[in-house]
């Protein structure tokens, strides 16, 4: 697997967080591999052979340009031959500035990119990715078709923005309390703006950064027993952490240094 990621340009470091691209040779079709929760919304498409995700107890094809909204629980994806993927990964903020409906009400599915940007712009987008000669010439057709539709930055609450900093700076250890302290009026509207544009809740978001933390300190180079990690995390103790990870990635924390299923996923949060 090659995975590699790409910074933004300077005027879409506020919305996108890195371009991304994967590669799997054709002998890995079949191997199915799991999805973790990240908090962020992406834009994606498929160069090469299609890709499965399994949904309850059927396989569905994914659409070859999408956009995934959040994921509030792990995705079980399977190639059907030779993987070549684009990808455009958003602040959990970033995307809201493209949507007209609600941010949750794309979660844990894949949005084909034509009923969010309609039949002509997604399919002049897409025949651009396909014949671009290159990484860096997608990355500036997307970038062009972003910030053609941009709206203004504005259209992030303020606070929204902050909480979603704080998260982010603290790895998902402050406490939502801590930021807004006892105003339960501010807290719901907060809870509101940020299933609107963002896709879960504050505590939902946390935790999933949290998350994320561990993971990165997991695959870090020094080994350290699930108690360290839990502490480490800012999780409460080491139940805690189990309880969380079984929540969202659907395994125990024991099992995702295993090779297979997970080998993808730690490319993804493997440490610079």
């Amino acid at each position: 697997m090659q995975y590699q990621t790409y910074n933004p340009p300077a005027d879409l470091e506020f919305l996108v967080k890195c371009f991304w691209t994967l590669e799997v040779p054709a002998e890995a079709a079949g191997q199915q591999q799991r999805i973790l929760p990240d908090g962020c919304m992406e834009m994606i498409f498929t160069l090469g052979d299609d890709i499965r995700r399994l949904q309850g107890d059927a396989w569905i094809t994914q659409p070859r340009a999408m956009v995934v909204g959040q994921i509030t629980e792990a995705f079980v994806i399977e190639p059907t031959g030779y993987v070549q993927a684009f990808g455009t990964r958003f602040y959990p903020y970033g995307f809201a500035h493209f949507l007209t409906v609600p941010a949750r009400d794309l979660n844990d599915k894949e949005t084909p990119l034509d009923i969010l940007f309609g039949k002509k712009a997604a399919k002049e987008l897409g025949e651009k990715i396909t014949a671009a000669a290159d990484t860096q010439k997608r990355i500036c057709i997307v970038r062009d078709f972003l910030l053609a539709r941009l709206s203004d930055q504005d259209t992030i609450d303020k606070i929204v923005k902050s909480t979603i900093d704080t998260l982010l700076s603290s790895g998902g250890g402050t406490a939502i309390h801590t930021i807004l302290g006892d105003n339960l009026p501010k807290r719901r509207q907060l809870e509101r703006n940020f299933l609107k544009q963002v896709g879960m809740t504050p505590k939902q978001l946390g935790k999933v950064i949290r998350l994320q933390t561990a993971l990165k300190i997991m695959l870090s180079e020094q080994a350290e027993s699930l108690t360290s990690i839990a502490y480490e995390s800012e999780y409460y103790d080491q139940a805690h952490f189990i309880r969380d990870f079984k929540e969202l990635t659907g395994m125990n924390p024991k099992a995702f240094s295993d090779k297979g299923q997970m080998a993808l996923s730690a490319l993804f949060y493997k440490p610079g």
